[in-house]
């Protein structure tokens, strides 16, 4: 019996960590930047728009963020953490598309 009760906890606390949510952190440089057309450089700063809100969203009022708050209050730490993280290289990425829309003249 002690066994099975700490099987279903173990398969518990795995399923509510793998449970948070962590949003990809982008990187900020890429090799192929430089080679990009003005479009392919819009298309990129899109998708790091899209990255930063996806990680603005994860550090609101969630139903996973309440839970861990209550029951493992390291996984919401980890979690916000790591939305900072992801907004910070989303915002960077975007200042350096940014400055090469201007280099390359881009509207």
């Amino acid at each position: 019996m002690n066994t099975i009760i700490r099987s279903a906890l173990i398969t518990f606390f795995v399923t509510f960590i793998s449970a948070c949510s962590t949003p990809k952190v982008i990187d900020i440089t890429k090799v192929s930047d430089r080679d990009l057309s003005c479009e392919a450089l819009k298309d990129e700063y899109k998708q790091a728009e899209k990255a930063k809100k996806d990680a603005d969203d994860v550090k609101g009022v969630t139903g996973t963020n309440a839970l861990a708050a209550i029951f493992w209050l390291p996984g919401i730490i980890a979690t916000y953490s790591n939305a900072n993280e992801a907004i910070a290289a989303a915002d960077t990425r975007m200042i350096r598309l940014t400055d090469l829309m201007d280099k390359k003249n881009c509207k």
